[in-house]
């Protein structure tokens, strides 16, 4: 009874904060660097596909730093928000320029973007 209701109540709010369609325009900001989709190659900055659930520093044929490298993060949602938050500050020596996301709504829907992606860059159904 009670534990199925506080259970489905807790998993609302996550579905509804991102919203990938804004994402998208937000993702403007970081076209200057990142490529996503079908076609993306490496620019200044790495793919973005396949970015949730990879290891930092592993994209193939993109130079990263050693800090990025050597960072040991997992993109998951709670370490790209906090990193996209201020980059520098999360990985210090990054190449990264990009002075961040402050708003936290901007940083829901830009992941909320990148997850409607596969890894091969095709959208998700």
């Amino acid at each position: 009874g009670l534990g199925l209701a506080a259970a489905v109540a807790s998993v609302a709010p996550a579905m509804a904060a991102g919203d990938a369609e804004n994402g998208a325009k937000i993702f403007v900001k970081c076209k200057v660097c990142h490529a996503i989709g079908p076609d993306a190659k490496n620019k200044v900055g790495p793919i973005m596909n396949g970015l949730p659930g990879r290891k930092s520093g592993t994209v193939e044929g993109y130079s990263y730093t050693d800090a990025n490298k050597n960072s040991g993060l997992t993109w998951d949602e709670a370490t790209f928000k906090d990193y996209i938050t201020n980059p520098k500050a999360k990985i210090p020596g990054t190449k990264m320029v990009f002075v961040g996301l402050p708003e936290a709504q901007d940083r829901d829907d830009v992941w909320a973007y990148l997850n409607t992606f596969n890894a091969d860059g095709s959208p998700k159904k």
